[in-house]
């Protein structure tokens, strides 16, 4: 059995793996000076657990959450992923590859909501199920039961979200990225902009993927959100004090 089918102790299989990955970036207006940020990573997720990243600003995080969903290339090692029953290097992986593998396997909510202008936020949502080829009035249902559990009211279902609070633009986006059930979840400060109610709701959501086997790889500084979802933390440091 290779080291990427290994289950952990609980037998659960993995589902993401990082082999001594490497990023940095090149700061063309500052004479190209080199930044390193990632160096020799080396991280397992597996099914059916929640690893927050932990570590102080610029240590990282977003920059590694980026590269395993194909954002940044990274530069050295590899980044295996569980696609459709073989694991796929998304480090090596070609643009349609990637693109497939995000449509499937890896979903991915980051802090700010990005969508097309004037769609409605019931829309929105339902847009990958639909993809998927679920009827329009199935994948509606669903947007609307998630969109109601997350707070956001119905009135509010047929407005576009660049009318909405931060706090809803971030609801909008976690019933968007929870209504796909993909096998693995990013997700970059999921409750950041909510209050103690809807950071229960999000926390409640959370739990309930994790028991349906979706591997979860959070960043979250907020400490009692933390703490009730992580299995465990993954801690990074800046390169430079790494060095």
């Amino acid at each position: 059995m290779s080291a990427t089918q290994e289950p952990n102790a609980a037998g659960q299989r993995v589902m993401l793996r990082t082999e001594a990955l490497g990023k940095g970036f090149t700061l063309h207006l500052r004479g190209g000076m080199r930044l390193p940020v990632l160096s020799g990573i080396g991280l397992t997720l597996h099914a059916g657990e929640c690893v927050v990243l932990s570590g102080p600003s610029g240590a990282g995080k977003s920059t590694l959450m980026r590269s395993l969903y194909g954002n940044y290339r990274a530069e050295v090692g590899r980044i295996l992923v569980r696609h459709h029953g073989a694991m796929i290097d998304i480090a090596a992986a070609d643009p349609r590859t990637i693109l497939s593998v995000r449509a499937d396997t890896i979903g991915y909510v980051s802090q700010f909501l990005r969508v097309v202008p004037r769609v409605p936020a019931l829309d929105v949502v339902a847009e990958i199920p639909l993809a998927r080829g679920l009827s329009a009035a199935d994948a509606r249902r669903r947007a609307r039961q998630l969109l109601l559990r997350l707070n956001i009211p119905e009135r509010f279902h047929s407005l576009p979200p660049a009318t909405f609070s931060g706090g809803e633009q971030q609801r909008v986006n976690l019933a968007r990225g929870f209504i796909a059930e993909h096998p693995i979840l990013l997700l970059d400060e999921p409750t950041a902009s909510l209050d103690a109610g809807n950071c229960r709701v999000v926390i409640d959501m959370i739990r309930e993927a994790k028991a349906k086997g979706c591997a979860i790889l959070a960043i979250c500084h907020d400490i009692d959100v933390r703490d009730a979802i992580a299995d465990r933390l993954f801690p990074l440091v800046p390169s430079q004090e790494a060095a």
